[in-house]
């Protein structure tokens, strides 16, 4: 959500809006919302006008029968009927013009941070660091390493037929010792973010209301990237949306900002702007488990609370010392609410080439505005908007994809990360002894 009284008030913001929202194919949005705004003050100004002038002719209809000048009393008493009919025309026009402002600035997304890189797609993204060395793994030193969907059928972990046969495409049923390591590899991370990163660990609810989803921007524009249950309720995507509505209409004192929080949990997405991309494997499934990062700021904390975030993030890469690279993404490439990104992609040798794993993002106040959070210097009476970050750390199935690529020999036995086999209950190879 946007503040249009900058937009309207000051010239320079609105052209900065315009000039983002037209890059993002809605040219004209910002003199929309100002001309949308324009009628809602004027329906405001005429209804308090009326309704000043009828309680005016109310009080003098008193004093004309006080009087006994029942002409009078008439004659005020027809200027009541119209005034009422006045402040009922403008009671419409108030709201038209205030749902239809309310519902324009809904579906525009946020404006970039001034250092993001303009570009219409992926191709305009900018590699910050590569960290890494993909030839010192084990699958470094094959010509033709495997993808994890023929690693996970022969060692009997990975089933995507048996998934098919319950849900349909885009699911898989995870067994034996790869469905330890995936539990291994959620666990890791939890306590990664938690012991060393100070996050604080919350099991949040998985189903939310509608004015969740709209709080974090997912409602009203991406429905159809979501599941619906039968009694109104969505399934988290991400449990960002369950960690940020957490503050939703509450107002912090400043001393406990950054507020940091992280989960563990499945997330639900229907992938339907995914049709035909990653139809193999794990990549790209409609259920998921992904350690969430989100953090709760105060505005002149955010760009420090990002680069940290993303930090933490890539903390478990190298931990788990998978390479990767850190990837600025451009205008055209970023998420509706998110003013400035960082994806994290992590290399996969079965494609010979890096693929998302994280995506970190600052959203400055714009989920706030939605939620209506915010926070309270000391001694200042006034609040002010929080700010809202949201990273991934990690997605746990496309880790669980990176380890058993990466870490394959040429009999197909993967080596259990160091940071993972207590974990993993000492175990240190999947499918024998290499």
């Amino acid at each position: 959500m946007h503040d249009i009284k900058a937009i309207r008030d000051n010239p320079e913001a609105f052209e900065a809006f315009e000039a983002a929202w037209s890059a993002k194919g809605r040219s004209g949005a910002a003199a929309e919302a100002v001309r949308l705004d324009a009628q809602l003050r004027a329906a405001q100004t005429a209804l308090q006008e009326s309704q000043a002038k009828r309680n005016e002719a109310s009080k003098r209809i008193g004093m004309a029968k006080a009087q006994k000048d029942e002409a009078q009393a008439q004659t005020l008493m027809a200027e009541v009927e119209t005034l009422k009919a006045l402040m009922a025309e403008a009671a419409v026009l108030e709201a038209e013009a205030g749902s239809q402002l309310k519902d324009l600035l809904a579906s525009l997304p946020n404006i970039p941070a001034h250092d993001v890189p303009p570009g219409e797609d992926e191709a305009g993204n900018i590699e910050i660091r590569r960290w890494g060395d993909a030839s010192t793994l084990p699958a470094g030193r094959l010509n033709a390493p495997k993808d994890h969907v023929d690693l996970g059928a022969a060692l009997g972990g990975m089933d995507f037929e048996a998934a098919a046969r319950m849900s349909g495409a885009r699911f898989v049923v995870l067994k034996g010792q790869i469905a330890r390591l995936e539990r291994a590899l959620g666990q890791f991370m939890l306590d990664l973010q938690t012991v060393q990163h100070d996050y604080i660990e919350v099991s949040p609810p998985l189903l939310v209301k509608d004015e969740a989803l709209y709080g974090t921007g997912q409602l009203p524009k991406f429905a159809e990237d979501l599941f619906r249950t039968t009694a109104e309720h969505w399934l988290i995507p991400t449990a960002e949306v369950s960690l940020t509505n957490i503050v939703r209409e509450q107002i912090i004192d400043e001393a406990a900002l950054p507020l940091r929080m992280t989960a563990l949990t499945p997330s639900f997405r229907s992938e339907a702007g995914a049709s035909g991309r990653d139809t193999r494997g794990m990549i790209r499934q409609h259920q998921f488990y992904k350690v969430e990062l989100v953090s709760i700021t105060t505005p002149d904390q955010s760009e420090a609370e990002h680069e940290r975030m993303v930090g933490c993030a890539e903390a478990v890469l190298k931990a788990l010392k998978l390479p990767f690279r850190t990837m600025l993404l451009c205008t055209g490439d970023m998420g509706f609410g998110a003013r400035k990104t960082y994806d994290l992609e992590v290399w996969l040798p079965s494609q010979n080439t890096f693929r998302e794993i994280s995506s970190c993002s600052n959203c400055g106040d714009f989920q706030a505005r939605r939620m209506d959070a915010r926070f309270r210097k000391a001694g200042e009476k006034g609040t002010q908007y929080v700010h809202t970050l949201n990273g991934s750390g990690l997605a746990v199935g496309r880790t669980l994809v990176a380890v058993l690529e990466n870490y394959q020999d040429e009999n197909g036995v993967i080596t259990v990360p160091e940071v993972l086999v207590p974990y993993m209950g000492g175990i240190t190879h999947l499918g024998g002894q290499a």
